[in-house]
């Protein structure tokens, strides 16, 4: 029996030839199904309603409500879609942006495409390796505003929790935090699992995030 598990996926782009070429290089994965496609911010609100795709492909500049903003207000309504960010530039504010509206990842445009589906499969499974660009843009941001009282914030983490969190931290897959604390990837998995239901965070790169900016590690 066919035990593939289908990706569901809206593409938002506001021109139709890069909506094609999305729907193209996709179209090839049997477990990606593209199910709608919108030109704009409004239109991808309406079918994240209709449709509930488990991954949404943002293109980051559309008018009207551009792709960052649009992020946030499906993410509010819809916690559980992964929303990847589409664009033409390497700009790291970018990604650090993309990220605080609620955003999973962050696709450059002009990446291989063959680079696509791999990339997508890890956004999706959530092993996705935490970047140091991304790291060393909280700690930018953390000091070019106050920094939050954060002593009354308590660590429900588990020593063994916050080993793994910081190997998250440090840019490692589950593969490789596996092999470095020697215990299996189910087990590295299932820690995950109580990391991110402790803090109510679905998201490795947010629970990086979240853990930098309450003073639990440093990078």
């Amino acid at each position: 029996m066919n035990d593939i598990k289908i990706t569901k996926i809206l593409i938002v782009d506001d021109h139709a030839h890069a909506r094609e070429a999305i729907r193209e290089q996709l179209s090839e994965y049997k477990d990606f199904l593209i199910i709608g496609e919108a030109q704009n911010g409004e239109e991808a609100i309406f079918l994240a309603d209709e449709l509930n795709p488990d991954l949404i492909l943002m293109d980051i500049n559309m008018p009207g409500i551009d792709g960052l903003k649009t992020t946030k207000l499906i993410k509010e309504q819809h916690p559980n879609i992964i929303i990847v960010i589409l664009t033409v530039s390497e700009d790291s504010t970018h990604l650090f942006e993309a990220l605080k509206q609620g955003a999973q990842g962050f696709l450059i445009k002009k990446v291989n495409p063959g680079d696509w589906y791999p990339y997508l499969k890890s956004v999706v499974s959530d092993n996705i390796p935490v970047s140091y660009e991304f790291v060393n843009e909280v700690l930018q941001t953390m000091s070019s505003h106050p920094k939050k009282n954060t002593s009354t914030i308590p660590n429900p983490l588990s020593q063994r929790e916050m080993e793994i969190l910081k190997l998250v931290a440090k840019g490692y897959t589950n593969k490789e935090i596996s092999n470095i604390s020697f215990i299996s990837e189910n087990t590295v998995k299932n820690h995950l699992k109580n990391i991110t239901k402790k803090l109510g965070i679905k998201n490795r790169v947010h629970l990086t995030r979240h853990a930098i900016e309450n003073g639990w590690i440093e990078p």
